[in-house]
Formats: C-alpha cells, structure tokens, sequence
C-alpha cells in the first residue's frame, strides 16, 4: 500500500487524550474490517414488508455467496474517492477531522491511497484515519477474508423479512456469529433478490474492542456501478464508557471500474454443475 500526504503540523496532545484515541482506533479498526467483504447496496427507502418470500433462509445465503465470488472473480481494478470525518464529543474535550482520500485497487489484493487534503484534529488523522487506510491493506489478507466472510461457517441466517420497494425486492435477514471473534458481528442484512448482494447492513461488533466504549451502532449501504456492488456511505456511532459519544461517516464517490470480466450468473453456474454431474 502507498500513502501519499500532504504537509501538516501536528499539535503536542496530551498522554490521556493519545490513551483514548488509541482506544478509538482499535474500534475503527475493526468496524472497517468487518464491512470490508464484497457486498451490495442501494439507497434507503420506504417498501412494504411480507412474510411470503420465494426462497428460504439456507437458499438466500447460498446464492449470496455464490454471486459474491462471482463478482470478486471478476473485478479487476477500480478507483474512487473517500472522505472521512470524525467527530467526538467528551472526555477530555471537543475534536473533529476531515480527510479526502483518492483510492486505487487492483486485484486481488492491492491497493493505494493517495491523501488529498486533510482538516481539524491531526490527533485524529494520525491515529485514526491513516490506521483505517492500513487496516483496509491487512483486510485483503485471505485469512481475514475467511474470518470475516457472510457465510454459514462463520453465521446463523435467520429470515425475518421480504421487501418490496422502488428499487425490487430484497430478504431480509437476521445474521448471529457463531462465535465472539473480532472480525463478526450481530445485526441484519437486506438482500438484493435478483443481484443477491448485501444491499444494507445494520450491525453492532460481535466482541467489544475496547475497555472504552459501551455501545456501537454501525450502518452501511452500497451502490451498485456497472455489475459490481461497492461501498457508499458509512456510519458509526459509539458511546463512551467515560461518557460522550464518538461519530465516524466514510462517502464514497466518484467510482470508475477500470478493468473486469463478465459477472457470472447463477442460471450459468447451475447449468456447468448440472453438466459436469451428467
């Protein structure tokens, strides 16, 4: 991974306040590896909910996996654009920062991050911001992937809802780990039903990172450009042992796929298995 950064004077801070901040860190570092697997998004909206979906629980995941490493297979490289912002209230006062962030991936696992400009608390972009872009490099680790995977060795799915809205139907489904690992956690997924890509995710960690913080909330959402699903906004809230809260929003923009292959289907991947069989 290459970091590239502009010039900036850090202020001197204090031991409690590099204590906490440190703390902050682990807790981001491991909301960003969690969300880190290949997903599906749209925006959010208003749709009915029903009972009566066509596929079942085992049926949804599976099809969701599958087309998960379809489109990894197939995405090559990308670029995009990423600002993130913090901003914290309490113990032992008041801070916030802004970072834009050009990124370039390249498959299977590369990736650069260009710092395009930074603002606000250098305590924060140092220690929270540059750790987020080196835990995204160690999320490409296959183990991490492994660990951190939506699939039935790492899961219980559980199906608690069929939607229908502007954008299609979409499962909705209720994810429990089946252990407290740090990569996992409890919450629930929608499904896009014809893409099966993870559309939303509304999630709390699985294993609390730090003796700091009591409560986080995490929310992410995808878009969907040409056949692949990426990342479109972020957001964490954490409430603070000491009290306080801390707030992290990462918004994606500007996507460009800049090199992929044709997206298998599951109509084609069914009819391979079926011959291979015969």
């Amino acid at each position: 991974m290459k970091l590239h950064e502009p010039q900036h004077r850090a202020p001197t801070p204090s031991p409690s306040t590099l204590s906490l901040c440190s703390e902050f860190t682990v807790l981001w570092l491991l909301i960003l590896m969690i969300l880190g697997q290949p997903a599906g998004a749209q925006q959010l909206e208003t749709a009915t909910v029903t009972n009566r979906a066509p596929l079942t629980a085992e049926q949804v995941v599976q099809n969701l996996v599958q087309m998960n490493l379809f489109r990894v297979r197939a995405l090559r490289s990308y670029k995009g654009t990423r600002t993130y912002r913090v901003e914290y209230h309490g113990f032992p006062g008041a801070r916030s920062a802004e970072m834009v962030v050009k990124v370039s991936y390249l498959s299977p696992a590369e990736k650069e991050f260009i710092v395009q400009s930074t603002a606000g608390s250098a305590l924060i972009v140092d220690r929270v911001f540059k750790k987020l872009l080196e835990a995204e490099k160690e999320a490409l680790d296959t183990e991490i992937q492994r660990r951190s995977a939506l699939t039935e060795d790492n899961y219980r799915f559980t199906l608690v809802g069929y939607q229908n809205g502007p954008s299609g139907a979409r499962y909705v489904l209720q994810v429990e780990p089946r252990t407290k690992d740090k990569f996992l956690y409890y919450g629930r997924i929608w499904v896009d039903a014809e893409d099966f890509a993870v559309v939303r995710l509304e999630a709390e960690p699985a294993k609390n990172p730090s003796f700091w913080t009591r409560k986080t909330e995490i929310e992410q959402v995808y878009i969907k450009i040409g056949d692949f699903w990426l990342p479109s906004h972020n957001h964490s809230v954490t409430a603070i042992r000491l009290g306080g809260s801390a707030e992290l929003t990462i918004d994606y923009k500007d996507y460009e796929i800049t090199g992929a292959s044709e997206v298998s289907s599951l109509s084609s991947a069914r009819s391979a298995l079926h011959a291979e069989t015969n």
